[in-house]
């Protein structure tokens, strides 16, 4: 069992108006085995978290900590966070132009692995999970997200989930741009991964509708850069009731 554990952490970005906070003192436990939704409107600091935690060098911590399994993840660079077991599906998949996507697999999971997979035995896994989130085979010969719609491209970002086996998966906003059929397929995709590893997944989305198909353990709302409330998978349908209003409404208003 692994524990990513995030304390009192403070996060701010530069902008031309100056230095603006936008994490203002979070904490956040989890453990593999379970998922966390992570909601709340827009400008929440949501994302900021997802990227914080990944290694972006646009987001500045000013206080607390990450941890995983104890060790600091913040002294950590990017490439030691994904060999670490720390995954992000990114909100904005790019396009990798000349990168193949079979060449980018391989060498991604040799790099977080240490050793390069059987040929024989990857070819094999890589097909099965193509085919599972219904990609199109001649994809694997295809440039990294090059020309993919937005929904084929969090398609790829799952089926790296799968085939990286990260102890951890944050995913930021990963059921955006999707169709029904789409979430459902990239759901089921999460599901696998979590089953097959006791995985622990932070999932950031502003609907709910994503959470019919990936249960929530536990919900955090996100409001102004802190975790205004907390609870468990009936939190989430109160706020597709009543939204984010009471947050956002001052008291006595």
């Amino acid at each position: 069992m692994s524990t990513l554990d995030i304390r009192d952490l403070k996060v701010s970005i530069e902008t031309e108006q100056g230095t603006k906070e936008i994490l203002k003192g979070v904490n956040l436990s989890v453990t593999t085995g379970e998922t966390h939704a992570i909601m709340g409107p827009n400008g929440s600091g949501k994302s900021t978290l997802a990227s914080t935690i990944a290694g972006h060098p646009r987001y500045h911590v000013d206080g607390g900590s990450i941890t995983l399994d104890g060790e600091d993840v913040l002294a950590m660079s990017v490439d030691e966070r994904a060999r670490a077991g720390l995954f992000l599906a990114m909100q904005y998949p790019v396009e990798v132009p000349g990168v193949t996507m079979t060449n980018f697999l391989r060498t991604a999971k040799t790099a977080i692995d240490g050793d390069a997979p059987s040929l024989r035995t990857w070819t094999k896994e890589v097909r099965e999970a193509m085919g599972q989130l219904r990609i199109d085979a001649d994809f694997a010969h295809r440039n990294v997200n090059e020309g993919f719609s937005g929904g084929e491209k969090k398609r790829v970002e799952i089926l790296q989930l799968e085939l990286f086996k990260p102890k951890f998966a944050i995913l930021d906003e990963t059921d955006s741009g999707l169709d029904v059929d789409a979430l459902k397929v990239v759901s089921e995709g999460v599901n696998r991964a979590q089953a097959a590893g006791g995985m622990g997944t932070l999932l950031i989305t502003h609907y709910t509708r994503i959470l019919r198909y990936i249960k929530p353990d536990f919900v955090h709302v996100f409001v102004d850069g802190r975790v205004a409330e907390e609870g468990g998978a009936e939190l989430a349908d109160r706020l597709e009731d009543e939204g984010y209003d009471r947050f956002l409404t001052p008291a006595g208003k």
